[in-house]
């Protein structure tokens, strides 16, 4: 218990029940070796937690981004709770070294394995819930997922600067960007392109590449770098996204 106390406090929540706590960190290893411990392991758990999950991040990303729409919504809730990430969770809570677990599977590495911390994570959201509701849920969650909704939509807009600008320049200017190839240079083993990406009126960025494709790319890429500091300084004098505490 005193572990379970340390727990608690690292998690910034005291369980009501403490049971629900404890069968969060039991891994099913540990009832072949106990089969006298009057607790279930914690897959029940962890089902209802992946539920939950699912619900949570959804509604926070619904209320978050209201420009996006239901495919890129989807693939930023499919990377906040991926094993991975839900793994990396479990790792930052120190969730590892309070499960209870078999000595053989203690013993391979199954406190650091991925599929163990992911499921004790999911399995300690189930159990809050059961205890506290989602309110609790959402206070767990919200410090974690957002530096990777952060690295998720850096990633994105490293990888394709030219889809970012489309869904950016459509949400906030309602207009949607125009590329022209403006010059060809080179022998045709060895051509360089430059193309010029337009919002309404107004060049935005000019990229050069060895194809068109790389050329508007990059000229979206200075695009970007020219309109998201406009918009965002606008969105720190009138934040228009809620809490995720907010219904």
């Amino acid at each position: 218990m005193h572990e379970l106390s340390a727990l608690e406090k690292r998690l910034g929540f005291e369980f009501r029940d403490k049971s629900l706590l404890q069968r969060a960190l039991i891994h099913r290893s540990y009832l072949n070796e106990h089969p006298e411990f009057p607790l279930e392991d914690n897959e029940r758990l962890e089902f209802l937690g992946d539920a939950v999950l699912d619900f949570v991040t959804g509604a926070y990303l619904y209320h978050r981004f209201p420009e996006l729409r239901e495919g890129p919504l989807t693939n930023l809730r499919s990377i906040l709770v991926r094993r991975s990430t839900l793994s990396r969770f479990a790792r930052q809570l120190e969730l590892g070294g309070h499960m209870l677990m078999g000595h053989g599977e203690a013993e391979s590495g199954g406190r650091h394995r991925p599929a163990n911390m992911c499921a004790a994570f999911e399995a300690l959201v189930g159990a809050l819930y059961l205890d506290q509701g989602l309110d609790s849920v959402r206070r767990l969650l919200e410090p974690l997922i957002l530096p990777e909704i952060a690295r998720a939509l850096q990633d994105s807009l490293e990888k394709d600067p030219k889809s970012h600008l489309q869904e950016l320049a459509q949400a906030k200017m309602h207009r949607t960007p125009r590329y022209a190839t403006v010059a060809e240079t080179g022998p045709d083993h060895a051509k360089v392109f430059t193309v010029e990406v337009s919002i309404g009126d107004q060049v935005y960025g000019q990229g050069q590449g060895p194809s068109k494709q790389q050329a508007a790319q990059e000229a979206a890429r200075q695009a970007l770098q020219q309109i998201r500091p406009v918009h965002a300084a606008a969105e720190a004098t009138h934040p228009p996204i809620p809490s995720l505490n907010e219904e």
